[in-house]
């Protein structure tokens, strides 16, 4: 019997990734055969350490090894944090990127900008352009996508003070230094007899 589906594991995985603080961003399961993969986006507002990846890694193994839907089913289990192409698309995305920049499509024009402070109904967006930087309050309903953008240079200091700065607990460097250190792939870092790779 394969892995259940992407709707049914984030079911069954949502309320205790919750009770470890991390909300579920999102769910892959890929059925190759016999062996399935499920890979499991969380976060939070500090982000997600190794540690905290692993713990819910062993969790979650220990949940679907109980189930019967799952049963003796092989799969390979990975637990990580979103990448930084995932959409904007809930409120906790945007406090989240709070600092990065941002490509912002509305119905009549694409914006470029480093995402601010979080409004009850509305984001501050820092603007670079000819006269200095400026912000512009964009209301989230006029929103038809966001996505952040990968940066190769650091943002000077008056940018992100505008910004309001980079959410505590998340990390002040460019894309090109980093890592996958929040990334923990069960198949390579975890012992197979901790049951992480079925």
């Amino acid at each position: 019997m394969p892995v259940p589906s992407k709707d049914r594991v984030i079911e069954l995985v949502s309320e205790l990734v919750q009770s470890k603080g991390y909300d579920v961003e999102d769910v892959v399961v890929t059925n190759a055969g016999k062996h399935s993969a499920v890979r499991i986006m969380v976060d939070s507002d500090a982000g997600i350490e190794l540690d905290a990846a692993a713990e819910i890694s062993r969790l979650v193994s220990e949940l679907f090894d109980s189930l019967e839907e799952i049963g003796e089913a092989p799969y390979t289990l990975e637990v990580t944090s979103p990448g930084i192409d995932r959409p904007l698309t809930a409120e906790r995305h945007w406090r989240r990127a709070r600092g990065r920049k941002a490509r912002i499509d509305l119905a009549d024009e694409t914006v470029v900008g480093r995402i601010g402070v979080l409004g009850e109904d509305s984001v501050a967006v820092v603007m670079n352009g000819r006269g200095g930087l400026t912000v512009r309050e964009i209301p989230l309903a006029d929103v038809q996508k966001a996505v952040v953008q990968v940066e190769f240079s650091k943002p000077s200091d008056a940018e992100l003070e505008l910004a309001g700065g980079i959410p505590e607990g998340r990390a002040v460097h460019t894309d090109l230094d980093e890592s996958d250190a929040q990334v923990l792939d069960s198949e390579e870092d975890v012992d197979n007899e901790e049951g992480f790779d079925k």
